[in-house]
């Protein structure tokens, strides 16, 4: 069945209005008609069956019929990324998703030189999330600069900060952190010095190596969300 998010409230004998991209992908695209099932989410009540009652190419009425799914949540892991070149933004926001995380907020460093559209970011989230079975949406933050952000940082959770200089090995330090936590990733060309020393010097703070490999920052990311799944998140 045909999967979409929603921000309607969901109950039994509910009618629901779809957006008109959403009617037209069921109309034109997978040639839904009246009486066909679909599955919705809001990220609160959990997934529901649905009916289609009307549908046309830009509008589309659906009945909620039963529950599928209770809500449930993800570990609270959030990452932080500077944002990159458009592709590769959208790449870390996709797996991100798909990997798991609670929350994701852009971070400006000194080498970040490209901006991020959080309407953009927020339609790649929804667009993962359906696919990938997810009953929840990553939270989306404004963007902070690094210094700004630590600063107000929340007392109790720690700070996983990829350090391309050097640290523990990733593994060691991912297993020994559970949520609530963050995966810092830094920008193009890695970070400078001084922020470097400024992340060093936080109690907060763990940083870990990803190997003898520098890795690009979506590749970094992808790999790092991974293995903490594996290690301390909800794989095992």
């Amino acid at each position: 069945m045909a999967r979409f998010y929603v921000s309607d409230e969901l109950s039994v004998a509910a009618s629901v209005k779809l957006s008109p991209l959403q009617a037209h992908k069921l109309y034109s695209v997978l040639r839904k008609q009246a009486g066909d099932a679909l599955r919705l989410f809001n990220g609160r009540d959990g997934e529901w069956q649905a009916e289609i009652t009307h549908i046309s190419k830009r509008d589309c009425l659906v009945e909620i019929k039963t529950r599928l799914r209770a809500q449930m949540s993800v570990p609270d892991i959030q990452l932080l990324f500077a944002p990159l070149r458009k592709e590769r933004t959208r790449f870390i926001v996709e797996k991100a998703t798909e990997l798991g995380v609670r929350a994701l907020r852009p971070v400006l460093t000194a080498r970040t030189q490209h901006k991020v559209r959080l309407e953009k970011m927020r339609a790649y989230i929804i667009e993962a999330a359906e696919q990938t079975e997810r009953l929840d949406l990553p939270e989306l933050f404004e963007t902070q600069t690094l210094a700004g952000l630590v600063e107000a940082w929340e007392q109790g959770r720690a700070l996983l900060f990829a350090d391309e200089a050097g640290g523990p090995p990733a593994r060691e330090v991912l297993a020994q952190t559970r949520a609530p936590c963050a995966l810092l990733i830094g920008p193009e060309g890695g970070f400078m010095d001084d922020e470097r020393q400024l992340l060093r010097d936080l109690d907060f703070v763990r940083p870990l190596s990803l190997g003898p490999r520098i890795l690009r920052a979506d590749t970094a990311t992808t790999a790092t969300l991974a293995l903490w799944q594996a290690l301390s998140g909800d794989w095992g």
